[in-house]
């Protein structure tokens, strides 16, 4: 990789760290300061949602200055670890909790519950000079499990195809594993290409395709700019080819789409229940739309 590519991720990743604290916060989970007239909620994980995350504790400070949100990304993996380790009250992931995350829980005396906060579409990216308008799932796959190497072999030009993804610990990453390039199949044991370049951010993705005619790569609908050219993707050959939107995600066109989640342990109650519920409010949702995800409805 080249080293300017890890110089973007390295900064990325810091801005990822943003937080909403009060001096007297420390860093462990439901804390009070000392006069107990402030409370910090703790929210941790996924870094499609970070940004949305920190709009909400933004917009919530001003409606309960009393209520302070300490938010960081480090993705799904790492929110729902923190969960696990009772170090968070609320863990953020693009992906739902897996099958062992939700045994270790439990093992360790924590009942995991299930909150959708927004939905999204997950963009297919290239540059701008790439003439490909047009994928379908299963050249997606392709592409990005090594069987197709040159974009010629899909109606493009004669060059070589660079694979990008998010990391492994991304709930991004493992959403795209398991309904692209596996198709939805549990039994599919498909991988993605080993030179596919692992980046830290959906950003650092944005920022090599932005510069490199032969990318190709994948983004969370909140973080497409116009610096990146959005693929049409059909489920067979014969379409129809749809663009990711709020519209395609909600009229189900749009195939590759997921709900967006936060965990908590146990039901939540107190200040956590009413920061849960208020997120599902029009006015929390509004923030949703704006920073181009899609809402949900209570």
């Amino acid at each position: 990789m080249k080293p300017s590519i890890w110089r973007r991720a390295a900064v990325w990743s810091l801005l990822f760290t943003i937080t909403f604290l009060s001096p007297a916060c420390g860093s462990i989970a439901s804390q009070e300061s000392p006069n107990s007239a402030t409370r910090t909620i703790e929210n941790k994980g996924s870094d499609t949602i970070v940004n949305l995350a920190l709009a909400w504790a933004e917009a919530y400070q001003e409606i309960r200055p009393e209520v302070h949100l300490s938010v960081t990304g480090g993705g799904s993996g790492t929110g729902i670890a923190a969960l696990i380790n009772g170090t968070v009250d609320i863990a953020n992931a693009s992906r739902r909790i897996k099958s062992e995350e939700q045994a270790e829980a439990e093992a360790n005396g924590v009942t995991p519950t299930e909150f959708i906060i927004a939905r999204d579409a997950i963009a297919i990216i290239v540059n701008h000079e790439n003439p490909i308008d047009n994928l379908t799932l299963q050249l997606i796959s392709d592409i990005y499990s090594g069987k197709i190497n040159n974009w010629r072999e899909v109606g493009g030009e004669d060059r070589p195809i660079v694979r990008l993804s998010r990391e492994t610990n991304s709930g991004t990453h493992v959403y795209f594993l398991d309904n692209v390039l596996r198709l939805g199949d549990a039994l599919n044991e498909t991988l993605f290409s080993v030179d596919t370049l692992l980046l830290p951010s959906s950003e650092g993705i944005t920022a090599e395709i932005r510069q490199n005619p032969n990318a190709i790569g994948y983004d969370g609908l909140g973080y497409v700019t116009d610096e990146v050219k959005v693929v049409a993707v059909g489920i067979s050959i014969d379409g129809p080819f749809v663009y990711p939107s709020s519209e395609t995600v909600n009229s189900n066109l749009y195939p590759i789409a997921r709900d967006l989640y936060m965990y908590t342990a146990g039901e939540p109650s107190g200040e956590i229940k009413e920061y849960l519920e208020w997120i599902i409010s029009p006015q929390a949702q509004e923030i949703v739309k704006k920073l181009g995800f899609v809402p949900v409805t209570p």
